[in-house]
């Protein structure tokens, strides 16, 4: 008898991460509906995938808005999983806050309220190191039971959309009141990094990548966060469907031991990337850039300080090691190479 594929509604499949949950659901024999604003860029995302794995008849696509009800409830139509990837990204710091917090928390809960009505089994969603940093004010270790205080100061309107949006769908788990309840696992990875498989260097990290080897940041900022390799991201997200020790907890992924952005410029100097400034920008003048300029506000709680995640429940559930530090930058640097040629 044919064994029938399990299927999975993968929203935000054209961006840099929801491309590699793409990849890592067909190589492990899903059928993949994956959603885009617009089908325009089914083309784009397809030819992506193929760089890794030809989808065959496995791929469809939908049409889903994080702020608009349509085609929610067709598109989880048949599905047994979903992997809520999409959210808003803006690259610098908003004026208005809203343009963050409101799709984030609005397409979370459009996705689990449309899951729940078509009966799906567990929804794995894409939430944040930024979810976890307490005060944002010192350098902590974060575990799962980490929360970001979304009223302290330092709280960029990134930082709050993750953290409200995952409060919003632990909540809509909890007040479940039926038998049959959805199960719900987080994935809280820190800055990603490792090959892009479209060009898309929209996110923060790529772009800040992508501007060190172009020579374009003259010095970098004076702190260590723990870094994520995209592909491991992709992987803990796809082995979160069906093991029975995930459900109902949040998983970080990310490098073991926390890394200076420094050791990223020296690890790229030392490997050929010429341009790359080594020099630490003094965290006054990152602050005071701050004042005027939004990619320094935004990045203006992690100046001076050392935030290390703990993953070693991720590591133990999912008998999973990260990449390690020097092949994601090296396969990072020469995968955006082979896009600015």
């Amino acid at each position: 008898m044919l064994k029938v594929k399990k299927k999975v509604l993968l929203t935000g499949i054209s961006g840099y991460i929801g491309n590699h949950c793409a990849v890592e659901l067909l190589k492990n024999g899903y059928s993949v509906r994956g959603s885009l604003r617009s089908l325009s860029k089914s083309e784009n995302v397809i030819n992506a995938i193929k760089k890794e794995i030809d989808p065959k008849d496995n791929l469809e696509f939908c049409e889903l808005d994080l702020l608009s009800d349509n085609g929610w409830d067709s598109a989880m139509q048949g599905c047994d999983y979903v992997l809520h990837v999409a959210s808003p990204f803006i690259m610098f710091e908003p004026k208005d806050e809203n343009e963050y917090v409101r799709p984030a928390v609005d397409g979370t809960m459009r996705a689990l309220n449309a899951a729940k009505k078509a009966g799906v089994k567990r929804v794995v969603i894409t939430s944040s190191m930024v979810s976890m940093l307490g005060d944002a004010d010192k350098s902590i270790k974060v575990d799962s039971n980490s929360w970001t205080n979304v009223n302290a100061k330092n709280v960029s309107a990134y930082a709050k959309s993750k953290t409200l949006a995952e409060q919003s769908a632990w909540d809509f788990i909890e007040n479940q009141d039926d038998k049959e309840n959805m199960e719900l696992t987080v994935v809280n990875p820190g800055p990603v990094f490792g090959p892009t498989l479209s060009g898309n260097m929209e996110g923060a990290s790529m772009g800040m990548f992508k501007n060190m080897i172009l020579g374009k940041m003259p010095m970098v900022p004076k702190s260590s966060i723990n870094m994520s390799d995209v592909r491991d991201v992709a992987k803990i997200h796809v082995l979160a469907l069906e093991n029975k020790n995930a459900s109902g907890k949040r998983f970080i992924v990310t490098t073991e031991s926390p890394y200076p952005f420094q050791e990223i410029a020296k690890k790229l100097k030392s490997n050929g990337y010429n341009k790359v400034s080594t020099r630490l920008a003094p965290n006054f003048l990152l602050n005071f850039i701050g004042n005027f300029d939004r990619e320094a506000r935004s990045m203006r709680a992690f100046i001076g300080k050392e935030y290390n995640g703990d993953v070693s429940s991720t590591m133990k559930t999912f008998n999973w090691q990260p990449i390690s530090f020097e092949k994601t930058i090296l396969d990072t640097a020469k995968s955006i190479e082979s896009f600015l040629e």
